[in-house]
């Protein structure tokens, strides 16, 4: 009897141990992006409505709204980075990144977030085009086209553009460079923004 309980106690585990499965062998690391200059703990900001900025959530081609790094072989042929995995999928690290960016640079109040904005006069939508790595050139690609919405219907649109040349098309070299290239790309909107 005394055996049956341990084995009654010790049964859900082992099922639990079933349920979490992930389907393969979980990636040695993930990728993420890191920005080149953070606001320091404690720091906040105020302003009022008509200065403070609204980041939507961007749209982003089914290609690369994926955690795997899209590598561009040729015209018409798209493959994957093997072993390179990102730890959310990049339409939501660029934009994180790019809030980041544009409050430290402009000393901004950004809303960002799912539920952004319920309080800002400007918004900023946009269309996340490359996020990858091209084989043709050797270089990591971001490509960004960003909508802003003033206050009073003005509309404004730019595309902007980073490529970082890289050494060996392994997760090592492109997932810096990726990351170098998101940040020239927030660099380049933040400044866009003022």
């Amino acid at each position: 009897m005394t055996s049956t309980l341990k084995l009654a106690a010790l049964a859900p585990a082992l099922l639990l141990g079933g349920c979490l499965s992930l389907g393969g062998e979980a990636p040695d690391s993930l990728l993420t992006l890191t920005p080149s200059t953070m606001a320091p703990a404690g720091t906040g900001g105020s302003g009022g409505q008509e200065s403070a900025l609204a980041i939507d959530a961007f749209e982003v081609p089914k290609a690369i709204d994926v955690t795997r790094v899209p590598v561009q072989v040729t015209d018409t042929q798209l493959a994957y980075l093997q072993d390179a995995v990102w730890v959310e999928r990049p339409g939501r690290l660029f934009r994180s990144l790019l809030a980041e960016t544009i409050r430290t640079r402009t000393g901004r109040v950004v809303i960002d977030g799912d539920t952004s904005g319920l309080a800002a006069a400007e918004r900023l939508q946009g269309s996340l085009r490359a996020f990858g790595y091209d084989a043709r050139t050797r270089e990591a690609v971001v490509t960004f086209d960003a909508v802003r919405r003033g206050d009073g219907g003005a509309v404004m649109t730019q595309r902007f553009e980073s490529r970082v040349p890289v050494a060996v098309a392994e997760t090592n070299f492109v997932g810096p460079a990726l990351n170098q290239a998101a940040n020239e790309v927030a660099g380049q909107v933040a400044d866009w923004l003022g």
